[in-house]
């Protein structure tokens, strides 16, 4: 992602078609992805509902709190709902798990809980009293990497918000980079590596690249060293279980919302641009070919296309 932020830079020029290709290509993986997830979380009407519910929501209110303050009404309404039955909802069974051997002190747990907490509160204070840019993108990163929750699409519009907006990155290259994003293994938030090179000003490169990619991970490894010593008693909770059907519509309803903007009205804007969408969700979600290429022949009909 890095070797690709450097490449765009050198070529220069946005519009171009093989990076509308890219552009394009990621509606499809947006749309494969909200497909998949809606398939798996939300089988029944009620579920379906509350995806809508929390979609329409998001637009409505689209921050970082609201996405939050959703996700968590979403689960809190959903496990009213299994309680009292609600239009023939039936309570949720309780699954059975076999407990985890966590070899995690509960003292390491409790500082990663307090350096979580410390740097999700204190970092935005310090960005408010120090006028420093390697601190704004670590805060902005850190924040973003706080509030992911059902993978890496779901918060597309909040690492947008963060970047796009302060003119560190244009949108153009943002879309692109999240297209050339799906061409390589491993999480996507390795995207934050792209972004951090291509951001203005300093640091960017390879200084920016480490910095955003450090910041929007480093959330992942304190949460799951603070939650782990609790989650063999979490996740056998009748309750907890209720409430993650609810959380998990409304994630499909926030990665609905990341599908329409940025996503789609990024990229498609003629009828050229949604048939290639057409074609690329075909590929992935239909004939199951490797990303990689469908991301490489969408860059190469786009420039036909440019052509033409």
């Amino acid at each position: 992602m890095v070797a690709f932020a450097y490449g765009l830079q050198t070529m220069g020029g946005t519009d171009a078609g093989w990076l509308h290709g890219l552009k394009v290509v990621a509606v499809a993986v947006v749309a494969q992805a909200v497909w998949g997830m809606a398939q798996n979380l939300t089988p029944d009407r009620q579920r379906v509902s509350l995806a809508v519910l929390a979609a329409i929501a998001t637009l409505a209110w689209p921050t970082g709190l609201a996405q939050v303050l959703i996700i968590v009404a979403a689960g809190l309404l959903y496990h009213r709902m299994s309680l009292t039955g609600f239009q023939g909802l039936a309570a949720s069974p309780q699954q059975t798990f076999v407990p985890m051997h966590v070899p995690i002190s509960r003292r390491l747990a409790v500082s990663a809980w307090v350096l979580f907490v410390g740097l999700l509160v204190g970092l935005p204070l310090l960005r408010y009293l120090a006028s420093s840019q390697p601190l704004a993108v670590f805060d902005s990163f850190f924040r973003v990497g706080s509030l992911v929750f059902g993978g890496g699409h779901v918060v597309l519009p909040l690492i947008q918000a963060e970047v796009v907006p302060p003119g560190w990155i244009t949108n153009e290259q943002f879309i692109a980079g999240y297209g050339a994003a799906q061409a390589v293994p491993g999480p996507l938030f390795t995207f934050a590596a792209y972004l951090g090179a291509v951001i203005h000003p300093w640091p960017n490169g390879w200084v920016g690249a480490a910095l955003a990619l450090g910041a929007i991970f480093l959330p992942s490894f304190l949460l799951i060293i603070g939650a782990l010593p609790l989650w063999n008693r979490l996740r056998a909770h009748a309750n907890f279980q209720a409430m993650l059907h609810g959380i998990n519509a409304a994630v499909v309803g926030l990665l609905l919302v990341a599908l329409y903007h940025p996503v789609w009205t990024s990229a498609i804007h003629a009828p050229g641009d949604f048939a290639l969408g057409m074609v690329d969700f075909l590929l992935l979600a239909f004939w199951k070919w490797p990303p990689w290429l469908v991301v490489v022949l969408s860059a190469l009909a786009g420039a036909v296309i440019e052509r033409l």
